[in-house]
């Protein structure tokens, strides 16, 4: 019987961990999906600036000026988004460990609750291996 109630512990504490392993999924699946955006939008302002730096014919020191102050603009929102990648990209990482740990965890309940399983089948709970005495000298001992 307690055997049994040991199986059932198991198999729900399976179910906990398999929900935990899934909201990991979940979360990595975000961080990943919003380290890809971060990233493209990191690679499109790159170009923009790219683009604006190499733009020349301003026909007056307003238009210069004001030109230079966009491209410093556009420069701050480059590198912005760039720090935005990279701190996106160690969440991911840490989001994706979290998911391998969480697998982890779940394997080994669902491996205990199989060894439980084989057990029960068995017809028999492994033994308590105890300490035995033995005689020492005399048949009265």
């Amino acid at each position: 019987m307690a055997a049994k109630h040991r199986l059932q512990r198991l198999q729900r504490l399976e179910k906990v961990r398999a929900i935990a392993k899934q909201n990991a999924a979940r979360e990595a699946a975000a961080a990943e999906s919003t380290l890809s955006q971060l990233e493209m939008l990191a690679a499109r302002t790159g170009q923009l600036m790219a683009d604006y730096s190499a733009r020349r014919g301003a026909s007056d020191g307003a238009e210069l000026r004001q030109f230079g102050a966009f491209r410093a603009g556009l420069q701050g929102v480059s590198e912005a988004t760039s720090a935005d990648a990279l701190r996106a990209r160690h969440l991911a990482d840490h989001k994706l460990l979290a998911l391998a740990a969480a697998e982890r965890a779940r394997q080994a309940v669902e491996d205990r609750a199989m060894r439980e399983t084989e057990s029960i089948a068995r017809g028999s709970v492994e033994p308590v291996l105890a300490g035995r005495r033995t005689a020492i000298g005399t048949p009265l001992e």
